[in-house]
């Protein structure tokens, strides 16, 4: 039986418990420091609340220590690491080999995405060195991952929903070299979803103004069942910077999505317990989005990209027909109503992003909070979209989830009292012993309470009574039992959860099987003495500096990406039959020559230092 996870990303506590309960199997959360999201740090207290809170569905826990680290900072980290494990968490996600060498504890450790994960040989020798789980680069095709499942048998992790890094993850200098803040180091300044010009070789201005590296938003929603086939068990959508209403729908949608698999297909089950209730119909389009793409997941594609703005356009509602001042003339979608408070946007004549509330709504005409400006009004039709959904947000806001655990209970008597049992685990009340009156009464009254629990994690399915004689028992009675119950029920889940994590040993420090290269440049990203020694221990024979420690003299590529602007603006040379030459972007941060691979379909960004 292959067990299937949807891992839901985790800003903090609140957010955590919020996916959880909302039917994430997992969550990803950054801790105190090292966790590629600078500003996204979280106490062990608060991890710990967390580990326990999910271990009682037999969800797990992962932190991020990803980020690239440097010599006076090993120690913190492996102290991180204890405390970490000691706070119940299953598993580390990592990028630095550093912490394959240092005394850490017996905990999973999982290779970040930012591991440059792209060939079954880097992923078989992480599965050789010990990785017990490997996330995936978002570029791989079907074909590219039934690749690496058909060669290594370590679970396979892939991005399924939220922003694209148009860089592959680990490849992105972009940031660093223009105010040196590091993407590798958790703070990436986002320079690719900036304006940028594109240039020719001579200098003539070809695109002005446009966000030619910023993505759409992936959403794989449609091709789960075909990526289980090729080989992933770990779902994982992308939002650590995301709030707990983004995270909530992401998650019930994708959990909703993945159990209607599950459900007809007899060699899959889920990965944890419970099921969730939201008290709302999640809607991805209804939550932040560029745009949708599955990006390459069935081979390069037109319109992957979202150059005429980073914001969130939201769902597509309807067209506007006529725009005069305050007030729109629209035709909407079947089922669409407008809510005074929602927010809506179109783009205007130049392509920018006009956004507005609604204020008021006469049948067909939108009263606006904005007096609409001449200059966004074109003779053709305008698509409008809605951004915020003022009734539907509130759904979401006052959601907590409801995840429920089926419990069966057993209540009988005791010599001096009453035992209350489910799951193994009892709980005993002394009490006195006064036979009912009305018998049917009162054992209609025991079932009852007892079917009662409220806003606790358990749902009962069925209760046996084994008394031989009914006896009234008062309603406090029952109701004790049953809060005793609760908290035996949960501690021992939670005792039981942390049991069962394995033991993990891992072989950083001897020479099990060889890196797949034996030059590492600074793309490698070695940045302190023990990354270096554990590839030196697997047979690479030159190292260079990560860019983050020494930057080199000369020409540097600073991002690699199968993103190719020739190719999203009509320029591509294997359609135009002309030749590749050089492009550069530009804007106030700098001039960048664009180089394409075209053998290989990638755009390398050059800067030279």
């Amino acid at each position: 039986m292959k067990k299937i996870e949807l891992l839901s990303p985790a800003k903090n506590l609140e957010v955590g418990l919020a996916a959880i309960n909302h039917g994430a199997d997992a969550v990803y959360i950054g801790g105190p420091s090292f966790g590629a999201r600078e500003k996204v740090g979280n106490s062990i207290e608060d991890i710990e609340k967390l580990c326990n809170h999910a271990a009682i569905f037999d969800a797990k826990v992962y932190v991020t220590l990803n980020t690239l680290l440097f010599d006076n900072e090993l120690e913190q980290a492996r102290k991180i690491a204890w405390d970490c494990y000691n706070a119940g968490v299953d598993a580390l996600i990592v990028q630095d080999m550093a912490l394959l060498m240092m005394d850490m504890p017996p905990i999973a450790l999982h290779a970040s995405t930012q591991c440059n994960n792209t060939t079954a040989e880097k992923v078989k020798f992480l599965e050789d060195v010990g990785f017990k789980q490997v996330v995936l680069a978002r570029e791989l095709s079907v074909n590219d991952i039934k690749e690496i499942r058909s060669k290594t048998t370590v679970p396979l992790e892939f991005f399924v929903h939220g922003a694209l890094c148009v860089s592959y993850s680990g490849q992105c200098y972009l940031s660093h070299v223009i105010g040196r803040r590091s993407a590798n180091r958790g703070a990436c300044a986002q320079p690719c979803r900036l304006a940028w010009n594109l240039e020719d070789e001579n200098g003539k201005l070809l695109i002005a103004n446009r966000h030619l590296l910023s993505l759409r938003d992936m959403n794989n929603s449609k091709n789960l069942e075909e990526l289980i086939d090729a080989g992933i068990t770990s779902f994982k959508i992308e939002g650590r910077l995301k709030d707990a209403d983004y995270v909530k729908n992401t998650t019930a949608y994708y959990r909703k999505a993945l159990d209607e698999i599950i459900e007809r297909r007899s060699d899959l089950e889920r990965s944890s317990r419970g099921v969730s209730s939201p008290s709302f119909v999640p809607n991805l389009e209804k939550s932040f989005s560029r745009g949708f793409t599955d990006y390459f997941i069935h081979g390069r594609q037109k319109n992957i990209d979202a150059p005429f703005t980073p914001k969130s356009m939201g769902e597509h509602i309807g067209e506007i027909k006529k725009i005069d001042g305050k007030r729109l003339t629209v035709k909407l979608k079947e089922g669409i109503t407008l809510h005074n408070g929602d927010g809506l946007c179109f783009l205007d004549e130049n392509n920018e992003l006009y956004g507005f509330n609604v204020n008021g709504v006469e049948g067909n005409v939108i009263l606006t909070s904005n007096v609409i400006s001449s200059g966004a009004k074109r003779s053709r039709e305008i698509l409008l979209y809605r951004n915020f959904d003022i009734v539907w947000q509130k759904f979401v806001e006052n959601s907590n989830g409801n995840r429920k655990i089926a419990i069966n209970l057993e209540f009988s008597e005791t010599s001096d009292g009453f035992k209350l049992s489910s799951e193994n685990v009892s709980v005993c009340l002394q009490c006195p012993k006064d036979i009912a009156k009305n018998p049917e009464k009162a054992l209609e009254t025991i079932k009852t309470k007892l079917s009662q629990w409220g806003d606790t994690k358990f749902i009962v399915e069925n209760i046996d009574i084994q008394l031989d004689t009914i006896y009234f028992i008062p309603a406090s009675v029952l109701g004790e039992m049953k809060r005793q119950l609760v908290v035996e029920l949960e501690k021992t889940l939670v005792e039981n959860h942390r049991a069962a994590r394995p033991v993990e040993t891992r072989h950083g420090t001897s020479l099990q099987t060889g890196f797949p290269v034996n030059d590492l440049s600074y793309l490698g990203n070695v940045t302190n003495s023990l990354s270096r020694k554990f590839y030196e221990n697997h047979a690479v024979t030159h190292i260079d500096d990560g860019l983050e420690k020494t930057m080199p003299e000369g020409e540097i590529v600073v991002m690699t990406t199968k993103h190719c602007i020739r190719y999203a603006n009509g320029m591509c040379a294997k359609e135009t039959g002309k030749p590749a030459t050089p492009l550069y972007i530009s804007n106030t941060h700098g001039r960048f020559r664009l180089y394409f691979d075209c053998r290989n379909c990638q755009m390398k960004i050059v800067f030279e230092n």
